[in-house]
């Protein structure tokens, strides 16, 4: 069984009002990921996803490719697993 970790990701771009929220949440449920995704005040979106590594690495691929989706930069911190049960 492979490693449980858990990210903080951060998106700046072109990432609100376009979907992104939306493909976050259809992508964590499809790589079986727990977490959360907002947007914040400065136009970014954040997002604490947990997984295993593979699943949040297809995880961020998949949002990054959204049609209207632009990510311009993405910042990414490991922290420590929660217990919960979905995104």
């Amino acid at each position: 069984m492979s490693e449980i970790i858990r990210v903080h990701l951060n998106f700046k771009g072109y990432v609100q009002g376009v979907g992104f929220r939306y493909t976050a949440f259809h992508a964590a449920n499809m790589y079986g990921l727990t977490g959360w995704v907002k947007n914040e005040w400065d136009g970014s979106v954040t997002v604490e996803a947990q997984g295993d590594k593979d699943s949040i690495d297809m995880f961020i691929t998949k949002v990054k490719s959204g049609r209207f989706i632009d990510v311009m930069d993405m910042t990414m911190a490991t922290i420590p697993p929660k217990d919960e049960r979905s995104f």
